[in-house]
């Protein structure tokens, strides 16, 4: 119970950093967060985890948690090595992803789309983010595997946050299937530039993203 709440607190302070309700260099204190949300500190520190390990705040030994907002350029670098890490998935996987895999990330598509007919934006994250962990997994390469799944978790709140923007669930459903294509017919280079369009972060994308982050 304390974890799921700690889930739904740690979304909350990632929208209270985005809406600059928190500033970047500012510490978020346990104390002050539990009052505030009539908590125990134990969700709270959970919750305070979960940013730490998105790396929208960071801990201090001795000092406390602080929330760290990455600048522009560091974000854009890391959104295209996440598009280059996720092509090479697919590369990989359009050869060597299973049947059981090929069917478990239609499934997955399946639920992105109903996610989007209910306009459920959390729960098409959730699915996304199933989605692109099966291709990850299916690339069959243990290290690449880790590395897409340690930089998705990085992202994970700006990415949620695209999401939101006017259009981007169609959009990305109909990504979706291209890549989906690829992968069935095993075509590596069309999977590899369709994960590589479909991650990547680029002009007025991009521009959104930043103008949405208000420091």
């Amino acid at each position: 119970m304390d974890i799921r709440r700690a889930d739904k607190i740690a979304e909350t302070l990632e929208q209270l950093v985005f809406s600059g309700t928190y500033r970047d260099g500012e510490r978020l204190d346990e104390l002050k967060l539990a009052d505030q949300f009539n908590v125990s500190r134990t969700p709270i520190r959970e919750a305070l985890h979960v940013l730490v390990s998105s790396g929208l705040a960071e801990q201090i030994p001795r000092r406390g948690v602080f929330v760290r907002q990455p600048g522009p350029v560091e974000l854009m670098e890391m959104f295209e090595t996440m598009a280059e890490l996720e092509a090479a998935c697919g590369r990989l996987a359009a050869t060597r992803i299973t049947e059981d895999g090929l069917a478990q990330l239609v499934a997955a598509n399946v639920n992105c789309q109903q996610a989007v007919e209910n306009l459920d934006h959390d729960l098409y994250y959730t699915e996304n983010e199933r989605f692109h962990q099966i291709i990850y997994r299916g690339s069959a390469n243990s290290y690449l595997e880790k590395q897409a799944l340690q930089l998705q978790n990085r992202l994970r709140a700006y990415r949620k946050m695209q999401l939101r923007f006017r259009g981007r669930l169609d959009q990305s459903m109909a990504e979706h299937l291209e890549i989906v294509t690829a992968l069935q017919n095993e075509d590596a280079e069309g999977a590899a530039n369709a994960l590589r369009s479909h991650v990547a972060v680029q002009g007025e994308k991009f521009h959104r993203l930043m103008a949405s982050l208000k420091n």
